[in-house]
């Protein structure tokens, strides 16, 4: 017996153990769950106007893409009437956050003032190319240097010579006037005013001219405060006013008992086939029961990686995946058998069973990856989880069978600890 790859063998196998407890553990809280699993908020909004198809479109569009922004995957978007749109959102954290950044119109404009005070808008939020919070120095005359949050602008090519020449102006026209001044006098000729639907949230004094066509608002208390404006700005103002008329939790639409039935139903699959192959191929099969272990863990921790919401669909491909990574086993096995039963020895057996098995399991994984790639594309919600699902089981499944698989058969067969053919799926004694 080689003490070295029986070790390999023991310590390989007690990883994945661990492993496994672990990942059932601990992985499921990181995962995030579909409306069908764990429910969430769902809001309905209505536009207060008349409005055309074109312009629902395009609040479905926004909608969507402030959504995204918030980190909601696989949310709902659908019209309802001629004026409607309702919209589900899976396990959020934070319900009347989200609600109330669906809910805004976010119409950013500039604006500079006379003498008298009267308001001239200069720029508004259609030159507006991106917006993005940072943190930058504080340096105010008179003030100490600290740290601010803040929203950092950048415009089209227009909107940058408009602001440029705007502070140009401003800077020539009123050299008298000072920051300190201003502020006692509420003199603000010398300041760009920043209104977000009608709201003036800054109004910064020109200090010096901006070449560059830059803009900054300032005025956060943190960093957060500044992300929700800056990704308002930069999905851009909705077409119509709209309200909120209705707003409220939804539980799982599934229901506890079936979620609870669903996890049962797949824990006796999984069990049933361990089973099957421990019986029909005796220590390979016990082999493949750990490698299904591995198998679930890298997925369960693949999908919380990538933030994917998981659904029922989602767990069905997974149950379907199972299956698919039990089939690689079986190629290989009965690869495996037919060497035996041609009088070969165990080690060139177990070679000759990977090697042809090898371009059998790519070929049909391949052609599996190209129908959820199809599914992905032309697919939407949960189908699409559906085909993120099934796309990382089969790559996983590939790793499991040809890797995993692979390195402890050969080690135990190497080791000296089990070379008996019959133990392997073969008749009579082995080499």
């Amino acid at each position: 017996m080689k003490t070295g790859k029986t070790a390999a063998v023991i310590l390989v196998l007690i990883l994945t153990i661990v492993s496994g407890y672990l990942g059932m553990t601990y992985l499921g809280s990181y995962l995030k769950l579909g409306l069908d699993l764990k429910g969430g908020a769902q809001v309905r909004v209505q536009a207060t106007t008349d409005v055309t198809q074109a312009e629902m479109d395009k609040v479905m569009s926004i909608m969507n893409l402030r959504i995204n922004s918030l980190g909601v995957t696989e949310p709902t978007i659908q019209q309802e009437g001629n004026n409607r749109v309702l919209i589900e959102l899976p396990g959020v954290q934070d319900p009347e956050e989200a609600i109330a950044m669906i809910g805004k119109t976010a119409y950013l404009t500039f604006r500079t003032f006379d003498e008298a005070g009267n308001q001239t808008v200069i720029l508004d939020g259609s030159h507006l190319a991106s917006a993005t919070e940072a943190i930058q120095s504080s340096n105010r005359p008179g003030a100490i240097k600290t740290d601010e949050y803040v929203v950092r602008l950048e415009f089209d090519d227009e909107g940058k010579k408009i602001f440029a020449d705007t502070t140009k102006m401003l800077v020539e026209s009123y050299p008298e006037l000072t920051i300190e001044g201003a502020l006692s006098k509420g003199d603000m000729r010398r300041n760009i005013a920043i209104y977000l639907d009608e709201e003036m949230i800054s109004f910064p004094f020109v200090s010096t001219a901006i070449p560059t066509g830059d803009a900054v608002i300032t005025g956060y208390s943190s960093l957060q405060d500044a992300r929700q404006l800056a990704l308002l700005l930069q999905s851009g103002a909705l077409p119509v006013p709209v309200e909120i008329v209705e707003k409220r939790t939804i539980g799982p639409t599934l229901g506890a008992d079936s979620i609870e039935k669903s996890q049962k139903a797949g824990i006796v699959g999984l069990v049933l086939v361990v089973i099957f192959m421990i019986v029909v191929y005796r220590l390979p099969g016990v082999i493949a029961g750990f490698s299904l272990v591995l198998y679930t863990v890298l997925l369960m921790a693949s999908m919380a990686l990538i933030k994917a919401t998981l659904t029922l669909p989602g767990i069905l491909g997974i149950v379907l995946t199972i299956g698919m990574c039990v089939d690689s086993n079986i190629i290989i096995y009965e690869r495996l058998k037919d060497e035996l039963s041609r009088g070969k020895t165990l080690r060139a057996s177990i070679n000759a069973g990977f090697s042809r098995a090898l371009w059998t399991i790519i070929d049909s994984n391949v052609t599996t990856l190209i129908a959820a790639a199809v599914l992905f594309w032309k697919g939407t919600g949960s189908i699409k989880g559906f085909a993120v699902t099934l796309s990382l089981g089969i790559l996983i499944s590939m790793f499991t069978a040809i890797v995993y698989t692979r390195f402890l058969l050969k080690n135990v067969a190497e080791s000296g600890m089990f070379t008996n053919p019959w133990l392997y799926g073969g008749k009579g004694a082995g080499k």
